[in-house]
């Protein structure tokens, strides 16, 4: 019996030994893998398609976002309403999103109702209609958004110091216009999904409770015939052109209280060695909220409500973005700041016991990022989209555990440099 007079070990999170769950793979009839992670306890189930449709592969600006959104708003055969409503009455959730390389569709459901929504799934996958009427509804409704989120310091730096970083033409770099919106049509839509949602740029990843005949059932709906025809998608080379300029300040409202703060620059992207290094770094530095950045600049200076910085995790290159929203007063102050505790990292070695804390803070956020099926089958699928396989999961984990103070300094001192920072401050 336990004694509940003594207290528990307290056991570090560094202490405990990780394992990624293994990843099944199936493949339907026309060559279609899934990849799936089962778990029993609870009787929900995610279902999500991927395809090579992000805006890297779009000839005209925002037609791979416009595709993949009406893609559910409407069929040959049912309209966006009774699609949705269809959705809706079994108490499920399927969601669209498109980002740089990738485009998906993501089925949210209780095990008891796959039944009766693959068919709603696969008439939005392999019958989109691309109405006018909807595409018409599309084009204001997001215009109406952008008008509204111009206004917004923060909208307005994100898409600038992205602009800056990579080019105003590379896909990463970029944005929405009244006039990309205006100029988008259905054959061009229809077109774009024809090439990249057919059935051989497919990849299915299934986790959750999951019926006994769920691979029959996909097999059934999307594993029979070669829908949409057989088509290669070439990667187009994209060249990255930043701005020559390293500093900026745009006025954007003048009765606005608070500015929008950017501090960015390149950095290699995750098929570096020094990639899973500066994950460690970059928490220290701005990660989680006990980082240098928040206990400086909001906890001792209180010039923002919080700050943090971020590694990209792009295909073909990364960047470190630093943000936050000051006081326009102290907007300057704030980058100051920034560069201050940059410079401190690069002349003084990270305490041991702020290194101890950052890994057990890392190892357990990655401990609570695997709890459950639904998280699992992220890892994996992140993996599987980038070519990699558990070993690089695994070295992630090492190098958390092992990184010395010396290292993360050098790695400051290689990469921390003021001088390759792009800088924005919007008012």
């Amino acid at each position: 019996m336990i004694n509940r007079k003594i207290a528990p070990e307290i056991k570090d999170a560094v202490d405990f030994d990780i394992t990624l769950k293994p990843c099944e793979k199936f493949t339907l009839d026309n060559g279609i893998p899934v990849y799936v992670v089962k778990s029993d306890e609870q009787d929900t189930l995610q279902l999500e398609m991927v395809f090579p449709g992000g805006s890297w592969f779009e000839t005209e600006n925002l037609v791979a976002s416009a595709a993949n959104f009406l893609m559910k708003n409407g069929s040959s055969k049912h309209s966006a309403l009774e699609i949705n409503e269809s959705i809706d009455y079994h108490g499920a959730y399927l969601n669209r999103n498109s980002h740089h390389e990738t485009a998906t569709y993501t089925l949210h459901c209780l095990t008891k109702h796959l039944t009766q929504l693959l068919p709603v799934m696969q008439e939005v996958i392999l019958d989109p209609s691309f109405s006018e009427e909807e595409l018409a509804t599309f084009q204001q409704n997001m215009k109406q958004r952008l008008a509204v989120n111009l206004q917004k310091c923060d909208f307005v730096a994100n898409r600038h110091i992205d602009k800056y970083l990579f080019g105003e033409f590379h896909p990463y770099g970029r944005v929405s216009s009244m006039e990309a919106y205006d100029a988008l049509q259905t054959q061009t839509l229809h077109a774009f999904y024809k090439q990249h949602y057919t059935y051989n740029n497919c990849k299915i990843f299934v986790a959750g409770n999951l019926p006994a005949n769920m691979i029959p059932l996909l097999n059934q709906y999307f594993g029979t015939t070669k829908w949409n025809g057989e088509t290669t998608i070439i990667r187009p080379q994209m060249p990255i052109l930043p701005a020559e300029e390293k500093k900026f300040r745009i006025f954007n409202d003048e009765n606005g209280v608070q500015g929008a703060v950017r501090v960015a620059r390149h950095f290699p992207n995750r098929y570096h060695p020094d990639f899973p290094k500066m994950l460690v770094l970059n928490t220290i530095f701005g990660g989680y909220f006990g980082s240098r950045l928040m206990s400086n600049i909001r906890e001792e200076k209180g010039y923002t409500y919080g700050i943090s910085s971020q590694i990209y995790n792009f295909r073909q290159s990364s960047a470190i973005n630093i943000h936050t929203e000051a006081g326009r007063d102290v907007c300057e102050a704030t980058i100051k700041e920034i560069y201050k505790e940059l410079h401190t990292l690069q002349q003084e070695e990270v305490p041991e016991e702020e290194l101890h804390l950052v890994r057990n803070f890392m190892i357990g956020s990655i401990l609570g990022d695997l709890d459950g099926a639904f998280q699992i089958i992220q890892r994996w699928k992140n993996l599987i989209l980038n070519d990699l396989d558990e070993n690089y999961f695994y070295n992630n984990i090492r190098t958390i555990k092992t990184i010395t103070a010396g290292e993360l300094q050098q790695l400051a001192q290689q990469y921390f440099t003021p001088e390759d920072f792009y800088e924005l401050v919007v008012i």
